[in-house]
């Protein structure tokens, strides 16, 4: 094997899609991950601390996005539009529905993962409440928004892998937003 080769850590990540896509995330190895990439299993150590960061790994960026674009909102923009602007944000970078689908299906089959992604979604959470803290919104109107953020990000991405309608993120984070609207000044 190369010492050296370009892309190790999306080798990687695409490997580890396909074998626990293939075997399930508990039979899958680390040493199985680095194999099928070309790599071996000290580079694999060097990208991420465990398997479940392949599936992870890219959390923090998400959440430093979505707080990045409730912090630059207008300063004259209500809380929820704040929030708006990080679930728009997030769709942008969120654009590969083919590899999201086999996340998320990976996901689902595995107890301990979907755990993670609660705790991964809570933390997300917390952060997007503290940038509206930050922006002067008071409890408990924060953290209702921030929860209520979360939700329509996270029907919203299950509208867009999960059906077969063709559809973009951004615009199902619109319309999820606009539903939840409706829904509350009713």
């Amino acid at each position: 094997m190369a010492r050296w080769e370009p892309n190790a850590r999306e080798r990687l990540e695409r490997a580890a899609l396909a074998l626990f896509t293939e075997h399930g995330f508990d039979a899958t190895t680390v040493a199985e991950i680095a194999d099928r990439a070309g790599l071996t299993k000290s580079t694999f150590f060097r990208h991420f601390a465990d398997k479940r960061e392949v599936l992870f790994g890219g959390s923090h960026g998400l959440q430093d996005l979505m707080v990045g674009a409730v912090t630059r909102a207008p300063a004259s923009a209500a809380p929820i539009d704040a929030v708006g602007a990080a679930l728009q944000a997030s769709a942008v970078v969120l654009n590969n529905r083919e590899y999201s689908r086999q996340r998320q299906a990976v996901v689902a089959a595995s107890e301990e993962l979907r755990e993670r992604e609660l705790i991964k979604m809570a933390t997300l959470t917390s952060a997007i409440a503290e940038a509206l803290r930050r922006r002067g919104v008071k409890e408990p109107t924060a953290s209702l928004t921030a929860e209520a953020g979360i939700a329509v990000f996270r029907v919203a991405f299950a509208r867009w892998v999960g059906s077969a309608n063709r559809k973009e993120l951004g615009e199902l984070m619109r319309e999820s937003l606009d539903q939840l609207r409706v829904a509350i000044s009713a």
